[in-house]
């Protein structure tokens, strides 16, 4: 018996693999041949796919209104805001409003303890009429000195009294008169401080107040507790204008000179997805920040339904030019052919789509605007990348193009 080992092969590896080498080597070559065959001599697949007419879809060239709009995004603010404080300090006795209360012009906040400035009021009087005693004294005086000056210049003339004696008699009458002056400022001053007493008492009552219209406001944040004791200017209450509101946004220099007061604006907020508010610009910072390269700009909006709040994140589009008549496309129709920018417009007669560069204007969404040339027909919306000029075209689908 013959026995063979394991590792004993007839063909050996090397040749296994060259039979296999010669297989896939006529099989490629034989389908090369096939495929070649089917195309038309001389030509690759892309000429067949041209000879046919390369898929495309196109929309019409269209005339009409086309906007320059731009977006921000800011926060919103009250229209105005501020806070109630004390003139003068003292014990908070009550508060007479809480967060979201409405209150109206003249309305009454809060009252400080007003015990000393009441004390300081009647004092203020007692010392009034101390001084209007002082000038009925001084006033008699006076009038008693004014007769004896009277007596002593008649004496004179009858050679009874003596120059002395009339010197004397007029000394001591403008004496008095000057002492009845003084009684008359007195009371003015006292009155001016019993007056000022009472404005001080006042001030233990501490009222809303403003002068930009009567329309109820709102108290936004409250800062202190009843039986506190306050300094003079101390917080007691914010009170906020909330309809309308603005809306803070900052611009990039670029948009700079396109914002104008009185242009319109559409606001958004994420509260209300659904909604949008409509407002007009109404300030434009003058200057532009060294540090950000960016202007305030404040949109006042309106809001009767009290639905938007200061703070909220909102997003502002503003409409900075409008055009009527456009010779508008869609945007994604535009390419670049040796580093020109233009469009492939489709001619349903000889089925092949023209080159055309062109001059752009405004970008609303995706919608663009050809300001150069004049230009009508059919515009190659989808398969442009892949047309040169004069590319045979075959149209598979017409497109309304992009909505306004």
């Amino acid at each position: 018996m013959f026995k063979t080992s394991g590792s004993f092969n007839i063909f050996g590896d090397n040749m296994k693999n060259k039979i296999l080498a010669v297989i896939l080597i006529a099989a490629a070559g034989f389908f090369g041949w096939r495929f070649f065959a089917s195309t038309p001599q001389g030509t690759g697949s892309g000429s067949a796919r041209e000879s046919r007419g390369i898929p495309v879809e196109v929309t019409d060239i269209k005339q009409e209104t086309i906007r320059k709009i731009s977006q921000f995004t800011g926060t919103l603010k009250p229209s105005t805001r501020f806070v109630i404080s004390p003139k003068i300090p003292g014990r908070l006795e009550k508060i007479l409003v809480n967060i979201g209360d409405a209150v109206e012009n003249g309305s009454l906040i809060a009252v400080l303890d007003g015990e000393e400035y009441s004390l300081a009021v009647a004092q203020a009087q007692a010392e009034r009429e101390v001084s209007r005693a002082n000038r009925q004294d001084s006033e008699s005086a006076m009038e008693t000195a004014r007769r004896e000056l009277d007596r002593v210049k008649e004496l004179r003339l009858q050679k009874i009294a003596s120059e002395a004696e009339l010197d004397a008699a007029e000394a001591r009458y403008n004496t008095a008169r000057a002492a009845y002056e003084v009684a008359r400022a007195q009371i003015q001053q006292r009155e001016a401080a019993l007056e000022a007493a009472r404005v001080r008492l006042s001030y233990t009552r501490i009222h809303a107040g403003w002068t930009n219209g009567d329309e109820k406001r709102i108290v936004s944040e409250r800062f202190i507790d009843a039986g506190n004791m306050l300094r003079a200017n101390d917080p007691i209450v914010a009170i906020v204008d909330i309809d309308p509101v603005v809306a803070r946004i900052n611009i990039i220099e670029s948009d700079f000179p396109e914002i104008r007061i009185g242009q319109r604006a559409i606001i958004s907020t994420d509260a209300y997805p659904n909604r949008t508010f409509e407002g007009h610009v109404v300030r434009r910072a003058p200057v532009i920040a060294e540090e950000s390269r960016q202007a305030v700009v404040e949109i006042e909006v309106a809001n009767n339904e009290l639905l938007l709040a200061p703070g909220m994140y909102v997003r502002s589009r503003i409409e900075f030019e409008r055009k009527h008549d456009a010779i508008v496309i869609p945007a994604s129709s535009v390419v670049r052919r040796e580093g020109v920018r233009g469009i492939f417009i489709a001619d349903t007669n000889t089925q092949a789509a023209s080159f055309v560069p062109v001059e752009t204007g405004i970008v609303e969404g995706e919608r663009m605007e050809i300001t150069s040339p004049d230009i009508q027909g059919l515009v190659v919306t989808l398969g442009q990348h892949l047309l040169v000029d004069g590319s045979p075209v075959r149209i598979t689908e017409k497109t309304t193009g992009p909505e306004n």
